[in-house]
């Protein structure tokens, strides 16, 4: 694991006495610790010693040096603040984190303190991977989760997760067999743990174990939601509230006393949503692929929602399928009423295109980060779904969901009065240099603009009469951050001003130019400056009170914001229905699994592309019959029939249509997936070693409400010992598991099981061989596979002609020795190891080349070619026929 970022202890100071800048600096990052320190120097974040080697080696900007310290040159680099964002998003997904050290005042006010007093700074924030707001830094489509993880005395694990970019705020309680399943569906972006705790958590970060104390975290979660009691979040575990505590400290750290906007806590209760472990979402590819992409995932074969808010809303469901009947029905029939309304559909993801991502923004102006253009997007994303209320309220016969929707997108007209008539129409992103008050909304701060726009204009007409009396046509009035507004000349022109009653005091010579001051510019100046300067603090003092107002309604714009994203993710999964002829799913008793004409939505939307169908396909499982043993050759489609129906059964219970002509199916609690593996090196496993550690974790937790899919178990090790296990293990699944399950296999003896075990049922996937060439039909048909087409697969492959001739003559030679007693490898002693390759040498030429080569195709008349060409077709099928 990774050391703690924010340790107790301040590090040791260092060897030699230091420069003041120095041991402020030292100072600073003893509290970073292992943070990359970002110290404010005037208009750059400079990183000394071993921050800088690791930052430009990550940034690829130059290392140079500053100084000395010990001797030593010290290592620098820097970036400017003005694009340090860049930069952090660079560190962060390089997996560094960051300290902000800024300047806590200004040079003047550190040389009001006398002497040579070095400006003071102080950490103002830990940029972490779970801790980001900015857009720049974060994926708009994509959740980014913070977790805390602990486990009490007793074995419970409690874990509490939240997204502070929008505030969603989760907990739950589980035993530590489950841990890795719900870290899966969370994919957090940091986990962090208390300094004393012995999980094996992968990339977790230590923390202050004090933090994680429940009974101040009950305090904590009364005070920060002004409640009594808990009662009415839930009745948490100390487990879960010990979490909680260890998440709210953190974040109280990070942010340093700044804490984010969080929601009510969900409590998630065991049972409530389908089980996926880590294994299966991986092998299905649910919200991203195997390479760690959305490109090629499930997530992103269905996403046609059209916010930010939406994407990762959907992407949330799919990795949260329900298990309540009740709650999916809701989400199918808002789907099902914009998929059959789809004038609706169109003007509802027309609007919600337009929509500003409302929930960040609310995110930012709660920690203190939010910008003028943040209560923008709050004032038109409310302003839109006030006119979305309307407009779906006067709807006659609407679904059960969207009525509990509706009331959330309303209610919010006082706060956007108020911003409507307080902001400009597009607010700035930066506050400091002031214009997004509109005009009209403090009578004395326009009078203020005005006084500073006279004084501006006195200021021209200042210049012109300073050009005309001294005759300097180059003459100009400037104005920076050091001088203020002073006169400037070209420095052939500065003797003319030097004498004495000019009128004008120089201030300061450069290369080419020399700046003066003169009494009336003093006196404008100062007029223009108070004004703007009060202007400035009437607008920041009227910023505070529009975020104070907004943040007074949080709560109901945090559930405006999740009504607008549940609306976007029924229309996106209506549009994606009506795009391809998906159908509702239904929902009955029992262990009903009955799909007729089901697709593969990743691969059928790949194939789409390319102008290509899809062969659907039925799959029926029942109480009688729910076991399939699938056999048929490598590339025939068995793993993409396996994982269809398991992705079928995902999408239906996260309230979507399913890629099927019908399908109903029965509640499944538990969703597992065997299909292909891959070496763990870094945890020592071999591919086998994988295969049957997630095998076991199959037979001993699916249930009978579990579907199973299990692909070529038993094909890492010798073929008996492959055999033996996967007999055992189908028959393990049908008398003690009884879960729906589909197994596909190589092994064609266990097709003899359907002898003995009444709930299973042989499938297979049918494919032909036609004049030598295997063609893959890709359809699945009752009974077994009539035969391996391994090595016309092989030929498929371009596998030498001499390696396939060897392979059937070896195969020759198993199949006649099954049944002598020397075993499966009898008679091979006597086969030598290049007789193919002799017998191919050997071979006589190709009847068909020898009868073409012998053709004089320009002595044939038309008649002659004709009668050739039929004998040549003839010679050409004698040869096919074996």
């Amino acid at each position: 694991m990774a050391s703690a970022s924010l340790p107790a202890e301040p590090a040791a100071p260092p060897a030699a006495p230091a420069t003041p800048m120095m041991a402020q600096y030292f100072a600073l990052k003893a509290q970073a610790a292992d943070c990359l320190l970002f110290y404010r120097m005037g208009d750059f974040f400079e990183l000394f010693f071993d921050d800088a080697k690791a930052a430009a080696a990550t940034l690829d900007i130059a290392l140079t040096s500053r100084g000395e310290h010990d001797g030593k040159p010290i290592p620098m680099c820097g970036v400017p603040v003005h694009s340090a964002e860049n930069y952090l998003a660079r560190l962060i997904r390089a997996g560094h984190r960051v300290a902000i050290a800024e300047q806590t005042e200004t040079p003047a006010q550190a040389k009001a303190r006398g002497g040579k007093a070095l400006v003071a700074r102080g950490i103002v924030r830990y940029v972490t991977a779970g801790t980001l707001t900015e857009d720049s830094l974060l994926d708009a489509r994509a959740d980014n989760i913070l977790v805390a993880v602990t486990q009490s005395g007793a074995g419970e694990i409690g874990l509490a997760a939240a997204d502070i970019s929008t505030g969603r705020f989760e907990t739950v309680v589980l035993g530590p067999e489950a841990l890795a399943a719900e870290l899966a569906r969370l994919s957090p972006s940091e986990i962090v743990v208390a300094e004393s705790c012995t999980l094996a958590l992968d990339g977790a970060h230590f923390f202050d174990t004090s933090g994680f104390s429940s009974s101040k975290a009950e305090a904590r979660l009364k005070s920060l939601f002004g409640v009594a009691s808990l009662d009415g979040f839930g009745a948490f575990t100390r487990a879960e509230l010990a979490a909680v505590g260890g998440l709210l400290a953190y974040l109280d750290h990070a942010g340093r006393g700044a804490l984010p906007h969080l929601a009510p806590p969900q409590r998630r209760v065991a049972g409530s949503h389908m089980a996926i472990d880590a294994a299966t979402r991986e092998s299905l590819e649910i919200v991203q692929t195997m390479a760690g992409q959305r490109t090629g995932s499930l997530l992103h074969a269905i996403d046609r929602t059209v916010t930010g808010a939406g994407a990762r809303l959907l992407g949330s469901d799919l990795a949260s399928p329900l298990l309540d009947q009740s709650a999916i029905e809701a989400r199918l029939e808002l789907v099902q009423w914009l998929h059959d309304t789809p004038g609706q559909r169109d003007a509802l993801r027309v609007a919600l295109r337009a929509l500003p991502d409302i929930g960040r923004a609310l995110g930012r102006i709660a920690l203190g980060r939010g910008s003028p253009r943040d209560l923008g997007q709050l004032r038109d994303g409310l302003t839109e779904a006030r006119l979305l209320r309307e407009r779906l309220g006067r709807v006659a016969v609407r679904p059960a969901l969207l009525d509990r929707l509706l009331p959330a997108l309303d209610g919010h007209g006082a706060l956007v009065d108020q911003l409507t008539r307080a902001l400009v129409p597009s607010p700035p992103t930066e506050a400091s240099a002031g214009g997004y008050i509109a005009d009209g909304y403090d009578a004395a701060l326009d009078a203020l603009r005005r006084m500073a726009g006279d004084g501006r204009r006195a200021i021209a007409l200042l210049e012109a009469s300073y050009r005309e009396s001294t005759g300097l046509s180059a003459l100009k009035i400037r104005h920076n951050s050091v001088l203020g507004y002073h006169v400037e000349v070209p420095a052939r022109h500065a003797d003319a001003l030097m004498r004495e009653g000019s009128g004008f005091a120089h201030r300061q010579t450069l290369a080419g130019v020399v700046r003066f001051n003169s009494i009336d510019l003093h006196e404008k100046a100062a007029e223009v400056t108070q004004a703007g300067g009060h202007a400035l603090a009437a607008e920041a003092a009227h910023l505070e009170e529009l975020i104070d107002a907004a943040l007074a309604r949080k709560d109901a714009i945090s559930l405006a914001a999740q009504a607008l994203a549940r609306l976007d993710v029924a229309a996106a999964l209506a549009e994606r229905a009506a795009e391809a002829g998906w159908t509702r799913p239904a929902f009955v008793e029992g262990q009903t699994l009955d799909i007729v004409g089901g697709r593969h939505p990743v691969v059928e939307d790949a194939l789409s592309r390319d102008g290509q169908p899809f062969v659907a396909n039925d799959c029926c499982l029942t109480d009688a019959d729910r076991l399939w043993l699938v056999t048929g050759p490598n590339m025939g489609g068995k793993s993409t029939f396996l994982r269809q129906n398991a992705l079928i059964v995902l999408l239906a219970q996260a309230g979507s249509f399913v890629p099927a002509t019908s399908a109903r199916l029965s509640l499944v609690d538990r969703l597992f997936s065997r299909v292909g593996a891959s070496d763990n090196l870094a945890r020592g496993r071999s591919t086998f070693m994988v295969e049957m550690v997630e095998t076991a974790a199959i037979l001993a937790q699916a249930s009978e409400r579990s579907f199973v899919i299990l692909d070529e178990v038993g094909r890492g090790t010798s073929t008996y010992d492959g055999l033996a296990l996967a007999w055992a293990v189908v028959e393990a699944v049908h008398e003690v598991n009884q879960c729906r399950c589909l197994f596909a296999t190589h092994y064609h003896e266990l097709t003899r099981l359907a002898e003995t075990l009444p709930a299973l049922s042989l499938h297979h996937v049918r494919a032909r061989e036609w004049k030598g060439d295997l063609v893959l039909l890709h359809e699945v048909a009752e009974g077994p596979a009539d035969r391996s087409y391994g090595i016309a697969v092989a030929r498929l492959a371009g596998l030498p002609p001499a390696v396939l001739a060897r392979a059937k003559q070896v195969l020759g030679k198993l199949e006649a020795g099954k049944a002598k007693t020397g075993g499966i490898a009898a008679g091979l002693d006597d086969l030598p190891l290049f007789a193919a390759v002799a017998q191919e040498q050997a071979l006589p030429s190709d009847a068909l080349r020898d009868a073409l080569a012998a053709l004089d195709v320009d002595a044939l008349s038309p008649r002659d070619a004709l009668d050739r060409l039929y004998a040549l077709k003839a010679l050409a099928d004698a040869t096919d026929r074996p």
